[in-house]
């Protein structure tokens, strides 16, 4: 696995979404370490949460972190959810972004994809900026805003590849995995952060509130103009959220000290 650190602060380890590598997750990776000490890295070929929670502690041990703020992307979400779940004391706060609530379920397309990733795969690939034009279009209103966000996931590509049959593996998972009782079990402060339900044409929103009820005292934040890729379209919006909600965490422990 591929990891990367950057910034100072509070340390955070934000876990990127079902393509795999951290490289597509850049801009909200560059954003957020204005404010935190980030860690990211890229999910591992075994497409296991659980191996890639033990490498999340494994990477935070080998630094020393006794807690971080882990954050998941979409998929990523998922990894973070076990996390928090299983590691509760290495868990300083939880930030689910735009992730897959209990009882998702895929698309049948998708389902198709996931079945023959190496036929229906590239149609998926080629169809997804497509598909998510509109939400890109409101939140980047200008049309070199659009171009230069569509080339860094490019350059995403063309750096760090992408497996199609890992990433049909991924999304299988997401309808076995038992959220509802991973989420019971978080202790962690918690963020949800969504977009507009008109603009998440992958996930819907009414499936990422899903987790608001299941975790005690979850936050929930919607970011204006933009829908699944909140995170990489506005990611100084998404830092900023990030920041203001765990600073509320240290001011309230400051109240209670």
């Amino acid at each position: 696995m591929t990891f990367v650190e950057q910034g100072d602060g509070p340390p955070l380890v934000l876990v990127p979404g079902i393509p795999g590598p951290w490289q597509y997750v850049r801009p909200a990776v560059d954003a957020l370490a204005a404010s935190f000490h980030v860690l990211s890295f890229s999910l591992g070929s075994e497409c296991s949460v659980e191996s890639d929670v033990i490498h999340l502690e494994q990477e935070l041990d080998r630094r020393r972190i006794g807690q971080a703020v882990v954050c998941g992307i979409s998929f990523g979400g998922l990894v973070a959810l076990r996390f928090a779940a299983t590691r509760p004391n290495r868990t300083r706060a939880l930030v689910l972004a735009s992730v897959p609530g209990p009882g998702t379920k895929l698309k049948p397309r998708h389902r198709m994809y996931t079945r023959w990733p190496y036929v229906f795969g590239p149609l998926f690939v080629a169809e997804t900026p497509i598909r998510l034009w509109r939400e890109v279009k409101s939140a980047l209103p200008t049309h070199s805003d659009r171009l230069r966000f569509y080339w860094s996931q490019v350059q995403a590509f063309l750096a760090a590849g992408v497996s199609l049959p890992q990433i049909a593996r991924r999304a299988c998972l997401i309808e076995d995995l038992d959220l509802g009782g991973d989420s019971n079990r978080v202790v962690a402060p918690t963020l949800v952060i969504t977009g507009d339900p008109a603009l998440d044409w992958v996930i819907p929103v009414n499936d990422t509130m899903g987790y608001m009820p299941l975790i005690h005292g979850a936050r929930h934040v919607a970011l204006e103009h933009t829908g699944h890729l909140g995170t990489l379209t506005q990611p100084a919006v998404f830092a900023e959220e990030v920041r203001r909600f765990t600073d509320g965490l240290r001011t309230e422990n400051d109240e209670v000290a």
